[in-house]
């Protein structure tokens, strides 16, 4: 069991699976790109394998979400997802995607073992798209979304984003799009894991802006915190059912007490907290052939030291990772 000294239980496994991305988002990272992980760097296929067996059979996690980077840029993704589908107990399994590849992927993911996806999707217009990305790949995404649909990688959630200035008016339109085609929406807050550092608290669109927004054309009621559970988004139904949305406020209404998630990055370091300034090296202790125990034992010993909370709450201490997001996973 994975258990810190606040009585929290991880059962929630996220696994970057690479820092690279075909997009260039501007809140993630600079046009040019990033300096990448080297391939002697990333866990091999069976590294990825071998820890997250670790993580299921021994540690109790129950859940494995694969993300990046752009998880669909990994080309051993499909047999990942397949070894990791015969573990016993079966984890349920999901992927973060920027949805470009899913239309030629989404079929083959289903067919190994994944369960459903997330889709980060900021608007609905191809030239706000373009701006906020630095490519021009709206329709791609929009394939790739019904691809996932249609391959029964359902529910299909759809992540967004919100800026200032460019697609900031949109929560009501995202909303009435993903109704329409059966999709849940979830509004993500702006969080501080730009490799630019150019984060401010006072210019994001705070999780009470964006439901002021979706109350201009929708009736939201709320699903309380007994049906959220520990799940990061706070959800309401929309119009008296059956279609919800969610809003994941990291910054402005954070969750941090019922945290139930440990992350991999691609290079084998176990993160307590998508905000912590100390990793726990896993890779040098597979690639010495330390046992699955000894493995198993730093890897509690890495959770049972996780803080209370990520620090976004107080903005005077706290301190931006020192690498983006797209190298420590969304």
């Amino acid at each position: 069991m994975l258990i810190d000294t606040f009585g929290r239980v991880a059962t929630d496994l996220r696994v970057s699976l690479t820092d690279r991305c075909n997009l260039r988002c501007t809140y993630c990272m600079p046009e040019e790109g990033l300096q990448w992980l080297g391939k002697s760097d990333l866990l091999s296929d069976d590294e990825i394998v071998r820890l997250i067996r670790i993580a299921v059979t021994r540690l109790g996690i129950t859940e494995v979400r694969f993300t990046g980077g752009e998880p669909l840029l990994r080309p051993g993704l499909v047999g990942i997802v397949e070894r990791c589908a015969a573990l016993e107990p079966r984890p349920r399994m999901s992927l973060t995607t920027n949805g470009i590849g899913l239309k030629r992927t989404a079929a083959a993911l289903r067919e190994a073992g994944l369960d459903r996806v997330n889709v980060s999707l900021d608007t609905l217009r191809p030239d706000v798209f373009k701006t906020l990305t630095r490519r021009d790949r709206h329709q791609d995404v929009l394939d790739g979304l019904r691809a996932a649909h249609d391959a029964g990688l359902t529910p299909v959630k759809v992540n967004t984003v919100l800026m200032p200035g460019l697609n900031g008016d949109e929560a009501p339109d995202l909303l009435a799009w993903a109704v329409e085609h059966g999709y849940e929406l979830r509004f993500i807050e702006q969080m501080p894991l730009d490799a630019q550092h150019g984060w401010k608290r006072d210019g994001m669109i705070t999780a009470g802006d964006i439901l002021d927004s979706l109350r201009t054309r929708f009736e939201l009621t709320e699903e309380g915190e007994s049906v959220r559970g520990s799940a990061p988004a706070e959800r309401w139904v929309v119009d008296g059912g059956p279609h919800r949305v969610g809003v994941i406020a990291s910054v402005t209404r954070p969750f941090c007490q019922a945290c139930d998630r440990t992350r991999l990055t691609a290079d084998g370091q176990v993160r307590t907290c998508l905000f912590a300034q100390e990793e726990t090296d896993l890779r040098d202790a597979l690639r010495s052939e330390a046992p699955d125990e000894d493995i198993a034992a730093l890897w509690k010993t890495a959770m049972w030291g996780k803080k209370a909370g990520s620090g976004l709450d107080d903005p005077a201490a706290f301190l931006q990772p020192d690498r983006p997001m797209s190298a420590i996973g969304g």
